[in-house]
């Protein structure tokens, strides 16, 4: 299950932009966590609609390759052109795309939901894709150069 773990390196003090490329050198990939009420449902949706490859580590219980991936940091609480806001969350899970119109309509056709029509943001054209037994995930395509997604 799973690769073998890599030998640990010594790591050394060094000054902090040559630490913060030796700690991102041991950190291999983001696990996202959804949270469902139902997971049979959920995962049939990740692994039917989406097309997400998956590994059954037992059981069933399928985890899911999700490609490349990116990390924000956002204030909780925010003013942009003279409107506020602000959420409780403290973590989010958003997928990415290169047309975000064509994705809808390609998932649309698979049976995908999505809360609304796709909106336009200062960062990106968005979509709320309904989750089976869990919350609506933002589906986007940037206006920005994805980390992600660079060449």
């Amino acid at each position: 299950m799973g690769r073998p773990l890599a030998p640990m390196k010594s790591v050394q003090p060094a000054p902090d932009s040559e630490m913060r490329t030796t700690i991102a050198a041991v950190i291999t990939a983001v696990h996202t966590i959804v949270y469902t009420s139902d997971p049979d449902a959920t995962r049939a949706f990740f692994r039917d609609v989406l097309e997400f490859p998956s590994v059954d580590t037992g059981g069933g219980w399928l985890i899911f390759r999700t490609g490349p991936s990116e990390l924000g940091v956002h204030p909780s609480a925010w003013e942009h052109e003279g409107q506020t806001g602000g959420t409780d969350q403290q973590f989010e899970v958003s997928l990415i795309c290169d047309d975000l119109e064509s994705t809808v309509s390609a998932l649309t056709a698979k049976g995908a939901q999505f809360a609304g029509d796709i909106e336009q943001a200062g960062w990106g054209s968005i979509a709320r894709l309904l989750v089976p037994g869990a919350a609506a995930m933002t589906l986007y395509q940037p206006r920005y150069d994805s980390p992600a997604t660079a060449q």
